[in-house]
């Protein structure tokens, strides 16, 4: 039996995020790529930029590092449709 995506420690659910095809393509437009898709590894380092860490890893041990994630998480959620977006 799979866990659940939100039950899955951080760097794993970074990890799988890094090489779904969606954000990839939210993580080239939010770098000003719009209609392009990033790679797995542009995306990772993407999401490395933005949390502040050198590896995914640090999600782990890294408060404030895990919060970015999870405020990243929660934008993503909201621009694949998943969350109603604020107006």
């Amino acid at each position: 039996m799979t866990q659940p995506f939100n039950q899955l420690p951080a760097p794993q659910q970074a990890g799988i995020l890094c090489n779904d095809p969606r954000f990839q393509r939210f993580a080239a437009t939010r770098q000003g790529w719009p209609g392009q898709q990033f790679n797995n590894s542009a995306s990772a380092e993407y999401l490395r930029q933005v949390c502040g860490i050198q590896s995914r890893s640090a999600l782990a041990s890294n408060r404030l590092a895990r919060h970015r994630f999870e405020v990243l998480k929660t934008e993503f959620d909201a621009w694949t449709g998943k969350l109603a977006s604020l107006r």
